[in-house]
């Protein structure tokens, strides 16, 4: 498996799916199943039971996980693979399409 070049709180567009084409803020990674939770994209419904924390339970909608190659980095509505570049000693990501750099 490659390195992953998304962190949270990256703004992603989803490439492939059912979201295709929508945009979010990434929530949450997880480097061994590979997979990004996107806000507001891959809705899925949840069954809960009665808690202390929820008092009635029900059906919640919340993001599911999708896999992190139908994800790309999107930087003001234009996509773009990053690339690493070293400056005074420290990697530093480079979006490839606008050579902006991201941190």
């Amino acid at each position: 498996m490659s390195a992953i070049r998304i962190k949270k709180g990256d703004n992603v567009q989803i490439i492939a799916g059912k979201d295709k084409g929508k945009e979010g803020k990434v929530l949450k990674i997880d480097p061994k199943k590979g997979t990004v939770i996107v806000e507001g994209a891959n809705m899925i419904t949840k069954h809960t039971k009665p808690s202390p924390s929820n008092q009635q339970g029900g059906i919640i909608t919340q993001e599911g996980p999708i896999n992190i190659s139908n994800v790309m980095f999107s930087d003001n509505g234009k996509v773009s693979r990053i690339g690493y570049v070293e400056k005074d000693g420290k990697k530093i990501r480079v979006a490839k399409a606008t050579g902006k750099i991201i941190d």
